[in-house]
C-alpha cells in the first residue's frame, strides 16, 4: 500500500472516529512531519491554508496537536501511542453516553398479544458474535454449538465458553477433526463431537457460495444460524426463540445428528 493509500485510510477511519475532513488531513499530515507550519501543512494536505488554522485549534482542543506560538505559528501532532489513546477514550465515552441515553428513553409498549415465536435476521461478523455470545452467557441450561469455521473461535468465544456456570451443559461440535481439537484444548470442559452434517462445509447452487458458519442452540429455546461468504468473509445470521417455534425442533434433530444419542439435546 503506497504512502497516499495509507493516508488516505488513516483519515478515513479518524472521520469515523467523528472527526472532520480537514482535521483528519491536517492530523495525519502533522503525523508524518515533525513540526509545521500552516503553508507547509496546506501543502501537504491540500486543505486551504485558511481553513488549517480552524482545523488545528479543534485537534488542539481534542489533545491531539500542541502549537507553538511563533511567527509563524508551528505545529505538530501528539506522540501516535498518547493520540490513539485519546481518541479511544473519546470514542468510548460517546458508547457510554449514548448507552445511557437509551437507557432513559421511555419504552413504548408492545402492541403484540403472542411474542412467544420469533424469527430475526442480522448482517456482520461483530455484530453476530455479540449477539452468540449474549446468548451463550444468558444460558442457565444447555448450550448446543456447532462451528463450520476456524475463524470463529475467537478469544472473546473461548473467554464466554469457559465462562459458563458449571451447571450448564456444554456441546460444541465441528466440521473437521482440526477445529475440534482446537476447540477441546480450548474449552476442555466442552463436550466435543465432529458435526455429521457435511452440508454445513458449503452450500452450493445457481448463484450461491455459501458456508454454515455457526449454528448455536441455547436452553433448547433460541437457536442462532449463520452463512459466511468464503470469498468476502461476510456474515449473515438469522436468530429465534420460543419453545413452540418450529425452527427449533428442527435444528435440535439436526444437531443432534452429530452427537453421542447420550449426549443429545433433550427432547421435549
Amino acid at each position: 500500500m503506497s504512502t497516499d493509500e495509507t493516508s488516505e485510510a488513516a483519515i478515513e477511519v479518524l472521520q469515523e472516529l467523528g472527526l472532520k475532513e480537514y482535521e483528519a488531513k491536517c492530523f495525519v499530515g502533522l503525523s508524518r512531519i515533525s513540526t509545521g507550519t500552516a503553508k507547509q501543512l496546506s501543502e501537504i494536505t491540500d486543505v486551504p491554508r485558511t481553513r488549517v488554522y480552524d482545523a488545528v485549534r479543534l485537534l488542539e482542543a481534542q489533545g491531539l496537536v500542541e502549537v507553538q506560538h511563533t511567527s509563524p505559528q508551528r505545529f505538530r501532532a501528539v506522540p501516535i501511542e498518547e493520540a490513539t489513546q485519546t481518541l479511544r477514550d473519546q470514542y468510548e465515552a460517546r458508547v457510554d453516553r449514548l448507552a445511557n441515553a437509551l437507557e432513559r428513553a421511555d419504552p413504548v409498549e408492545a402492541t403484540d398479544e403472542d411474542a412467544v415465536q420469533e424469527v430475526w435476521s442480522m448482517s456482520g461478523t461483530d455484530a453476530i458474535a455479540n449477539r452468540s455470545n449474549q446468548l451463550i452467557r444468558d444460558a442457565t441450561e444447555e448450550v448446543v454449538l456447532v462451528l463450520g469455521d476456524s475463524s470463529l473461535l475467537t478469544e472473546e468465544l473461548v473467554d464466554t465458553l469457559n465462562g459458563l456456570d458449571s451447571d450448564v451443559e456444554l456441546l460444541i461440535g465441528a466440521v473437521t477433526e482440526s477445529l475440534e481439537g482446537q476447540i477441546h484444548d480450548a474449552v476442555p470442559d466442552a463436550t466435543t463431537f465432529l458435526s455429521g452434517l457435511e452440508w454445513l462445509r458449503s452450500v452450493e447452487g445457481p448463484g450461491e457460495n455459501l458456508a454454515i458458519g455457526r449454528l448455536l442452540l441455547v436452553d433448547r429455546s433460541t437457536i442462532l444460524v449463520s452463512t459466511i461468504v468464503p470469498s468476502s468473509r461476510e456474515e449473515q445470521a438469522i436468530f429465534g426463540g420460543g419453545f413452540r417455534n418450529g425452527l427449533i425442533v428442527i435444528s435440535r434433530r439436526l444437531l443432534a445428528q452429530g452427537l453421542l444419542s447420550q449426549r443429545d439435546p433433550k427432547q421435549d
